[in-house]
């Protein structure tokens, strides 16, 4: 089948499955760009639970297919800035490498907006339906909201990576806070310390709490070198890749690491 009969036979199963959504569903041009937003739409709005067998080999198929084209990067192909930490600007879903940190929210099941431009929406949309339903599962047997500073493990489903560490990270509102800088060291502490305890090679950063939480990107990325330096100089073996998005925290990461 070519990628636009996926989409519709995904967007289809998806349909029957929340049939709410079918009036705007039906404004969607049948071409691959509004099919694919409709994708995405979906599932990111969808709300954990099983599928059917069909429905997840195709997802699978479709989403690794998506993830190749757009370029997989594979972390020993990078060069360190110094001893066992990197710096890369791109895509965190297309990294190969043992685990990655998502910056999720309280709920932990990732972001329900559809098609909204943070990296837990991401993450999700391309690792899978399956991750959502992987979070819950840890959230209905915590019980609790997650608070920040902590990390939780899952696999990564679809996503070249093996596994995906989710931690929260502290909401500025207004003024920084000694609080808020508590937390996010405690965040990137508690991802090394999971990466550590998993024994794992490999591990990249994103830049947690600086996009919707609005924590100061020079400070946050202050912070996440000091923790891992320290982590380094500790004994901590896993090889750390700061992943950035934008030009912004690469020429941060740059100044800071030179």
């Amino acid at each position: 089948m070519s990628r636009l009969d996926d989409l519709l036979t995904l967007n289809s199963w998806l349909l029957a499955d929340m049939p709410m959504y079918a009036a705007q569903a039906a404004t969607f041009p049948r071409d691959e760009v509004h099919q694919w937003r409709l994708f995405r739409s979906l599932v990111n709005v969808r709300q954990p639970g099983d599928a059917s067998p069909a429905f997840l080999a195709l997802q699978d198929h479709f989403l690794q297919e998506e993830i190749a084209a757009k370029g997989i990067t594979d972390w020993h192909d990078l060069s360190p800035q110094e001893d066992g930490i990197y710096l890369w600007q791109g895509d965190i879903t297309t990294l190969r490498v043992d685990a990655i940190v998502n910056a999720a929210n309280s709920g932990m099941t990732g972001c329900y907006h559809p098609c909204h431009g943070c990296i837990d929406n991401a993450i999700h949309t391309y690792a899978g339906i399956q991750l959502r339903s992987a979070c819950h599962a840890i959230m209905q047997a915590q019980g609790l909201p997650e608070p920040p500073g902590q990390a939780k493990l899952t696999p990564a489903f679809n996503l070249p990576c093996r596994y995906i560490i989710h931690t929260v990270g502290p909401i500025v509102q207004g003024e920084l806070r000694e609080r808020h800088r508590e937390l996010l060291a405690a965040c990137y502490r508690s991802c090394l310390q999971a990466a550590e305890a998993r024994k794992l090679e490999s591990l990249a950063l994103c830049c947690i709490s600086t996009g919707e939480f609005s924590f100061p990107h020079e400070e946050a990325a202050a912070i996440a070198l000091r923790e891992v330096r320290a982590y380094r100089s500790n004994g901590g073996a896993c090889q750390v890749i700061f992943n950035v998005f934008s030009s912004l925290d690469r020429e941060i990461y740059e100044r800071l690491l030179s």
